[in-house]
């Protein structure tokens, strides 16, 4: 369907996004400036769509960034997978745009469809390739979701794809291996985050990406680069920028924040859902 043809679509809003929620999360709200998300993988049974609206619905925010990947397009094209609870994050997004927080939606390449329809506006929710956010401190950041800087999806697609179907069967082997430890009572902990901490190339490659997306910024003439794709949540200063990654939504549950005062911080929401329930059981707070 070509783009002029899209355009009135996109400002109609499906039924579904009415109906009731599967679930309603009960959590206080706390204020930040802005909010940046990415790597959810809608479509995909590998999403922890149920976390990331919990951590939504304990939030409210001037700014949206929706850092790419939000919708896994590829394994969508593989067989369709769209549970209830990926109906919430899109419900839970839409309503942030509704009550007048700035929604933006900047495409990776695992949802690169959407780049097609970059500057149009899909109820409420901004498509720009890139932005420019100013925080309340003065620096300027670039924020984007860093797939133009992965010589592996631009130069070697096939292998991108070869490499996303092992990375799927490591998250089916995840899912297996913590169903045991919540049998005996064991916290969360992610295999395949340890098998890419682990490996040597995983490690020098995850140094590569961070160094060349922070050299691209500082020759933007930016304070810093917001970015997602490699499900590594980070806070570092590379020279003279300050080069951020908000995580994902898939194992780790990350999200960067921007306080009032211009702060930024990631936060840990596997964490912080391990501290409230051990404080709502009158348990020590766990390591």
């Amino acid at each position: 369907m070509p783009r002029t043809a899209l355009a009135p679509a996109l400002k109609t809003l499906p039924a579904w996004i009415a109906e009731p929620e599967s679930y309603t999360p009960e959590a206080p709200r706390r204020a930040f400036r802005t909010v940046f998300v990415s790597d959810v993988h809608l479509g995909t049974p590998g999403s922890s769509a149920r976390a990331l609206v919990e951590f939504l619905r304990s939030v409210e925010c001037e700014t949206l960034y929706l850092v790419g990947d939000i919708v896994d397009g590829w394994q969508i094209r593989k067989g369709w997978y769209w549970p209830a609870s990926h109906n919430d994050v899109v419900r839970t997004i839409l309503k942030f745009a509704r009550r007048g927080t700035r929604v933006v939606y900047l495409p990776g390449n695992h949802d690169e469809a959407f780049r097609d329809y970059v500057g149009l506006e899909f109820g409420g929710v901004e498509l720009l390739d890139e932005d420019i956010h100013t925080t309340a401190d003065g620096r300027r950041l670039l924020v984007l979701h860093g797939d133009q800087f992965d010589g592996v999806v631009l130069y070697a697609r096939w292998l991108a794809f070869l490499g996303d179907h092992a990375y799927t069967l490591l998250l089916k082997a995840n899912r297996l291996w913590n169903a045991g430890r919540r049998r005996m009572g064991l916290p969360y902990w992610s295999l395949s985050a340890y098998a890419k901490n682990r490996v040597k190339n995983a490690v020098s490659f995850i140094s590569r990406f961070e160094e060349t997306v922070a050299h691209a910024a500082a020759e933007r003439g930016v304070d810093g680069v917001v970015c997602g794709h490699i499900h590594i949540a980070e806070i570092r200063r590379i020279g003279d920028v300050t080069y951020y990654n908000d995580g994902d939504w898939v194992e780790s549950c990350t999200a960067l924040v921007e306080h009032a005062d211009g702060r930024m911080e990631l936060i840990d929401w596997h964490a912080e859902a391990a501290v409230a329930a051990a404080a709502r059981a009158g348990l020590a707070v766990p390591a």
